[in-house]
């Protein structure tokens, strides 16, 4: 069975497999702080053309977002997220075991705008509330859509308005930009936000992240807060390897637009065969809503994602493709869906 469940099936690029290998029995300084990552710092501040940045490197998503929500949050501060949101849906209460409650607004189409955070300010009005302090997007959104440049410049400019931190989760940023329609750079990002990370597990690296630390306010003591949360790995260079390797020759971005292309095919399919989309996902990430018996012949041969029931005679499935997507297995799901299809009509 070809497994379409997530863009983090598979090992890593060959190029980073092959700069693993070669410096395997060199010896480095430990807890990043080590000339690989070094140099990546470098290589990712030059793509942003920003250096007065802090970049520290992390081994997973949700690690990530918690230590950074833990050392920005006062006691008494809350985040404000999408319903879909990755930390209100698939990470276990991480943020909220940190003290810090999530406040989830509903969004039809995964995204957050000004008009969504309006009232939730004006309910959280004085001390008898917890105050909302930051707001958590991700790019793309967990429905696979994506902001626009100018979405992001009003979302954080309403934040400025109203005292209020953006943080950005970047685990797919790299798919977010591979979308011509979004007008958006990677060296926009630091102008649209207080702080993001730049997700490499879901973007052809073996494991890691690179978090950003925009505003100067948080940069100072991180470093103590990533070690008592288990965020400091000793043979950190690991993941500078891999980020050198994802910085030279626009490798992370080349990445993200092979997936994304990818995912282009698979929607065309579902398009020709009149199936609508839970969203209008212009990344990697697609929902179909299928008719039951067309989504049990599906996950017969494929491995999918569910996602949710529409109603009583149709199932929504999350296809997701990758960096190492195989092209035959793409055209192979192209014509037995358009067979399927022809069949249970």
């Amino acid at each position: 069975m070809y497994s379409f469940q997530n863009d983090y099936s598979e090992g890593a690029h060959p190029s980073i497999l092959r700069a693993l290998e070669t410096i395997n029995y060199h010896q480095n300084n430990s807890y990043g702080l080590d000339e690989h990552c070094d140099n990546a710092r470098d290589m990712i501040q030059e793509a942003l053309e920003n250096y007065g940045v802090d970049i520290h490197f992390i081994a997973g998503g949700t690690l990530t977002n918690l230590t950074f929500l833990s050392h920005v949050l006062r006691p008494y501060e809350a985040v404000i997220s999408a319903e879909t949101g990755h930390i209100n849906t698939h990470e276990t209460g991480a943020i909220e075991a940190t003290g810090h409650k999530v406040f989830s607004v509903a969004s039809s189409d995964g995204k957050l705008s000004p008009d969504l955070l309006r009232p939730v300010l004006k309910l959280h009005e004085n001390e008898h509330w917890v105050e909302p302090r930051l707001v958590y997007i991700s790019n793309p959104t967990e429905l696979g859509t994506v902001y626009t440049k100018q979405e992001l410049a009003e979302l954080y400019a309403y934040c400025k308005r109203h005292n209020l931190y953006l943080y950005l989760d970047g685990a797919r940023l790299a798919m977010a930009l591979a979308v011509k329609e979004s007008y958006l750079t990677l060296k926009d990002i630091p102008d649209l936000c207080d702080a993001f990370y730049i997700g490499g597990t879901k973007n052809g690296a073996m494991f890691g992240e690179a978090l950003v630390l925009v505003r100067d306010e948080f940069k100072d003591h991180f470093r103590f807060n990533m070690k008592q949360h288990g965020a400091i790995l000793a043979k950190g260079w690991m993941i500078g390897v891999q980020f050198e390797e994802l910085f030279r020759d626009n490798l992370y971005l080349e990445l993200g637009k092979r997936s994304v292309a990818l995912a282009k095919t698979l929607k065309d399919a579902f398009a020709k065969c009149n199936i609508p989309l839970l969203a209008e996902a212009p990344t990697n990430q697609i929902f179909p809503i299928l008719p039951d018996e067309l989504a049990e012949k599906i996950n017969a041969k494929y491995l999918t994602t569910f996602q949710c029931k529409p109603d009583e005679e149709h199932t929504c499935l999350r296809f997701c493709t990758s960096w190492a997507t195989n092209e035959q297995a793409v055209e192979d799901f192209a014509r037995d869906l358009e067979n399927w299809t022809l069949s249970v009509s």
